[in-house]
């Protein structure tokens, strides 16, 4: 979409995987948990219901696959799914990968810990990793 652009502060905590039939997938810059963010490319969306119909089915295909795959990748105990927009107005639709055993369990990530910048190295590991695995 040539009007779309990503919010400033998706753009400062993430890193861009790639981009899918409707969503821009970014990695979340948090080494603490396997985190993808999608981010409809539709400019000036806060909600989930402002997208069309068919975009809301597309949006749901997307999520569903990526929290599958993510799921099956990573081991996870539990996939966290969430559309908050609190702090970021831009809608974006949260995907972690959570485990009984890590930093924030059971409670949700968001504020629970600092984010831990993944080292160089691991961020292109991480990265190549998910373009592989998420990208059609």
């Amino acid at each position: 979409m040539h009007d779309f652009a990503l919010h400033p502060q998706l753009a400062a905590d993430t890193i861009e995987i790639g981009q899918l039939a409707l969503c821009r997938v970014l990695l979340m810059n948090d080494a603490n948990y396997p985190w993808l963010i999608l981010v409809p490319q539709r400019p000036g969306l806060r909600e989930i219901f402002e997208l069309s119909t068919d975009e809301q089915t597309q949006l749901i295909h997307e999520s569903s696959r990526v929290a599958r795959l993510m799921h099956a990748h990573f081991k996870a105990d539990k996939m966290n799914i969430a559309a908050l927009g609190n702090m970021v107005p831009q809608l974006h639709i949260h995907h972690i990968a959570r485990y009984k055993a890590d930093l924030a369990w059971p409670a949700p990530v968001f504020g629970a810990n600092p984010a831990r910048p993944y080292p160089k190295d691991l961020l292109e590991q991480r990265c190549n990793e998910l373009q592989n695995l998420l990208m059609p």
